[in-house]
């Protein structure tokens, strides 16, 4: 399987935001242009080093924000990279915080549920109320169980996308006319 993604522009400004008002190396990546990059990506063997090839006229081969064309690629998903880290953490932090609450509310869930057993009520209302608050106590444990088991690994699963695409070799060609991503 080819691990080439293979871009054909005119100009090397189609790849970046024009509105990000910062200096060319560390704009933002146009929207398409990163869909592009990593729809590509995800596709390759998970284990293989990333190649991104930009096809561009010769002119603009030429010019100083081509030769930077690297460098700025490889900053733009250095920071994604950075920020999917930083949502990861979040998210295990708000578990982390879900979790302590859960337990919190499992145990007065229990405890109440052990009252009710012992109190005067009728055998089955204190048995109904007791499953009910056991129940609760379960399900305030939902949230954090999912977070733990399953709602970290696409974020991970990103993270390790851009950190390949980050060290990513990125090429710069002339050639004939190129033709929009």
């Amino acid at each position: 399987m080819d691990t080439d993604i293979e871009i054909r522009v005119e100009r090397v400004s189609q790849l970046f935001n024009m509105l990000d008002p910062f200096p060319f190396r560390e704009r933002d990546l146009d929207p398409e242009a990163e869909a592009y990059i990593v729809a590509w990506a995800r596709e390759m063997p998970r284990r293989s080093p990333v190649r991104i090839v930009v096809h561009l006229p010769e002119g603009e081969a030429a010019t100083p924000e081509a030769r930077g064309l690297p460098e700025a690629l490889r900053h733009y998903f250095v920071d994604r990279e950075i920020a999917v880290a930083g949502e990861l953490k979040e998210l295990f932090r708000i578990g982390r915080l879900s979790l302590a609450i859960g337990c919190a509310v499992l145990a007065v869930c229990l405890g109440i549920a052990g009252l009710i057993g012992e109190g005067a009520f009728s055998r089955n209302l204190a048995g109904f109320a007791a499953e009910g608050l056991l129940i609760l106590g379960w399900v305030a444990l939902w949230r954090p169980m999912e977070i733990f088991l399953y709602d970290w690994w696409p974020i991970a699963r990103q993270r390790r996308l851009y950190r390949r695409l980050a060290a990513a070799e990125v090429t710069v060609r002339s050639g004939a006319s190129a033709s929009s991503l």
